[in-house]
C-alpha cells in the first residue's frame, strides 16, 4: 500500500495528514507557524512528516503552501507569507526530507480536493475560489489539476476590476483582491462608515443605507469578477472557499450578480459553498500524488 501524506503550511498554522489507499485519515496533526522565520518553517515541515509517517513504510508528500514556484526561477513567488518569497522551498525540503516533494498552491490543493472528496465530484471542470485574507483560485479538468504554463491558472484575483483603481502588493492597481477579500472590504466599510469593524460586525449590520451601500459594492465587483472567469473558461462548477464563503448571500444575491453580466443567452453555472472547510488545503495536498 502507497500511504498519501499532504502538508497544509498556513500563515497561522501547518497540519498533516497521512491517508490510506482508500483515502482514509490514519493520522493528523496541526502546530502552530513559525511566523516569518523560514528555516524554522522548514524544520517545522521536516519534523511533523516525520512524526506522521513515523508507522508506515512507504508515502507520497504533497505541499500545500502560499504562492506558487516560479517556472523561471524554482523560487517560491507570489506569497503573502511573506519569507518564502524568493526561496527555494521544494528544494530545500526535497534535501531536508531526502524525499521527492510535491508542492501546489494553496487555492490548488483546495479546488483538487472539492473535485476528489467534495462538493464538485461529479463535474467535469471546476473552477475553486479562494476568498479571504486574499482572493485566488484553482482550475481541475477531468480530475487533473490545470496549472498553466507559467504556474498561474486560475489567479482571477490579480485580474484587473477598476483600471486605476486600489492598488495592490503585486505593483498593479485595480485587482479583484483589493476590492473583495476580507480585509479590502474592512477597508471599504472603514471608508464608507469612518469606522473599523471586523467582517463579523460589518455583515451583522447591514440593515441600513450605509449597510447597503457596501453590500451592493460587494455584490456588484464579485459580480463582475466572477462572470469574468465564466466568460474565459466556462466552468461546470465554481467552488468558492476561504473564510468568506460562509457569506449566505453570495450564493443568492452574489450569483445573481454574477449571471446578470455573463456574455451568454443561457448562464446556469452552479455556485457552491465547499464541503471540506479548511481542512481542503491538507487533504488536497495529499492527493496532489
Amino acid at each position: 500500500m502507497l500511504y498519501k501524506l499532504g502538508v497544509d503550511l498556513g500563515g497561522t498554522k501547518i497540519e498533516a495528514i497521512l491517508l490510506d489507499d482508500s483515502l482514509n485519515v490514519l493520522e493528523r496533526k496541526r502546530v502552530s507557524t513559525p511566523k516569518e522565520n523560514y528555516s524554522e518553517i522548514i524544520n517545522t515541515i521536516s519534523n511533523l512528516v516525520s512524526e506522521i509517517s513515523s508507522n508506515v513504510s512507504d508515502f507520497s508528500l504533497g505541499i500545500c503552501t502560499p504562492g506558487a514556484i516560479s517556472k523561471k526561477t524554482g523560487l517560491i513567488k507570489n506569497s503573502n507569507t511573506q519569507c518564502l518569497i524568493g526561496k527555494p522551498l521544494k528544494e530545500d525540503l526535497e534535501e531536508k526530507l531526502n524525499k521527492k516533494v510535491s508542492m501546489e498552491n494553496d487555492a490548488n490543493c483546495f479546488v483538487m480536493a472539492e473535485t476528489k472528496m467534495g462538493v464538485a465530484k461529479n463535474f467535469d471542470s471546476v473552477f475553486g475560489v479562494i476568498m479571504g485574507t486574499g482572493v485566488g483560485g484553482g482550475i481541475v479538468v477531468n480530475k487533473k489539476l490545470h496549472s498553466g504554463r507559467t504556474n498561474i491558472a486560475g489567479e482571477w484575483g490579480h485580474h484587473t476590476l477598476h483600471r486605476n483603481g486600489n492598488s495592490c502588493y503585486c505593483g498593479k492597481t485595480g485587482c479583484v483582491e483589493t476590492y473583495i477579500s476580507g480585509p479590502a472590504l474592512e477597508k471599504n466599510w472603514k471608508l464608507l462608515s469612518g469606522q473599523t469593524k471586523s467582517m463579523p460586525e460589518i455583515l451583522s449590520n447591514l440593515d441600513n443605507d450605509l449597510g447597503k451601500m457596501w453590500k451592493d459594492e460587494f455584490l456588484e465587483n464579485f459580480g463582475f469578477g466572477l462572470a469574468n472567469v465564466i466568460d474565459i473558461l466556462d466552468p461546470d462548477v465554481i467552488v468558492l472557499g476561504g473564510g468568506l464563503s460562509n457569506i449566505d448571500f453570495l450564493y443568492t444575491e452574489g450569483k445573481n450578480s454574477v449571471y446578470e453580466k455573463v456574455f451568454s443567452d443561457l448562464v446556469d453555472t452552479p455556485i457552491l459553498k465547499n464541503e471540506l472547510g479548511d481542512s481542503a488545503g491538507v487533504f488536497g495536498a495529499a492527493l496532489l500524488n
